[in-house]
């Protein structure tokens, strides 16, 4: 865990990772069509729930500031115009984040975040570079995955000499040898905190992330550099290190704060229930010569094959604020 989350706190302070020149490329940056509904769906909820003020406009870890943008406005359309907080650690980041949103106030974390008014979240991409904590199942019972080095000083990983049995579900202990589980101290603290701001001050939130619905075994740690897999262990610090995260654990951790839990689905069902079909079909009648181009990136938020189907969208709410559309 350590080793995973020193690594992205070097690379994030040190790099933009976004964009064709960079390593990944997100949502946002695939289309203005994904934040726009993401503004659209959290207009929904607000105006539904009695357009209560101040609202705010919260994201965690937002990338370049092209989803706060996009969603904010698109929320204006509809007399939503909420004050603007950006959680970014990353100084480079925060000056890249001034472009798109200059009126945007910063914080380090949710601490800082007004306590009054509701809270619209999002974090998209936010999750899966939290640091996870795996636990492997060996002949001597269970311990923690550590990392060591080999006879050639390469990283590796190895188990560590500590028993971890009491730190596993007694419903998985007896696990086969060889079984690895993942935990995400990182993402459960998030939930939680998040969880309990909406019960306080009422509003909703947007977890989109890729990962599973529900919980299952196994090591999903990978890294991404210049849009290729790499080896996680090979070079600390110079690739972007994330895990798949676990939707039914975030889903749990929430709940047990006492906020609503909306639904998990996926983020191609997510996006066409919110009518990107008919809002690609708008633009590209607008502007014709996009309309090869808007359509594909329509097709690579949706369908299966590409970010459709291993992308969730989780969504929590306030007790008293309204269903959400998509779920």
């Amino acid at each position: 865990m350590q080793f995973m989350g020193e690594s992205n706190a070097h690379y994030y302070s040190r790099r933009e990772p976004f964009g064709e020149a960079g390593d990944f490329i997100t949502a946002p940056e695939i289309s203005q069509m994904f934040g726009e509904l993401i503004g659209l769906w959290l207009a929904d909820m607000w105006i539904r729930a009695g357009r209560t003020e101040p609202a705010h406009y919260v994201e965690l870890g937002p990338g370049r500031g092209t989803l706060a943008r996009d969603a904010t406005r698109a929320m204006k359309r509809y007399g939503l115009e909420p004050r603007q907080h950006l959680v970014e650690g990353s100084v480079a980041l925060r000056s890249e984040q001034l472009k798109q949103v200059p009126e945007a106030q910063f914080h380090d974390d949710l601490s800082s975040v007004p306590m009054e008014g509701p809270v619209l979240l999002v974090a998209n991409e936010f999750l899966d570079a939290l640091p996870v904590r795996q636990l492997v199942m060996t002949d001597h019972g269970w311990r923690e995955v550590m990392i060591g080095l080999d006879g050639e000083d390469r990283f590796v990983e190895v188990p560590g000499q500590v028993p971890m049995d009491s730190a596993v579900p007694e419903a998985r202990r007896d696990a086969p040898s060889g079984t690895v589980i993942e935990t995400c101290p990182g993402a459960a603290a998030t939930l939680f905190e998040v969880a309990g701001r909406l019960v306080k001050q009422g509003g909703a939130a947007l977890f989109i992330d890729y990962g599973y619905a529900t919980s299952r075994n196994g090591s999903s740690v990978q890294a991404v550099r210049a849009h290729r897999k790499v080896d996680w262990l090979a070079e600390p610090g110079v690739a972007d290190i994330s895990a798949h995260v676990d939707f039914a654990q975030c889903a749990a951790v929430a709940q047990s704060r006492g906020a609503r839990w909306l639904g998990t689905t996926e983020q191609g069902a997510f996006l066409k229930a919110l009518g990107i079909d008919a809002r690609a079909e708008a633009l590209a009648n607008f502007a014709p010569q996009h309309r090869e181009a808007l359509m594909a990136a329509r097709d690579r938020l949706t369908l299966p094959t590409e970010m459709g189907s291993l992308f969730k969208v989780l969504a929590l709410a306030a007790p008293d604020w309204p269903e959400g559309a998509g779920f």
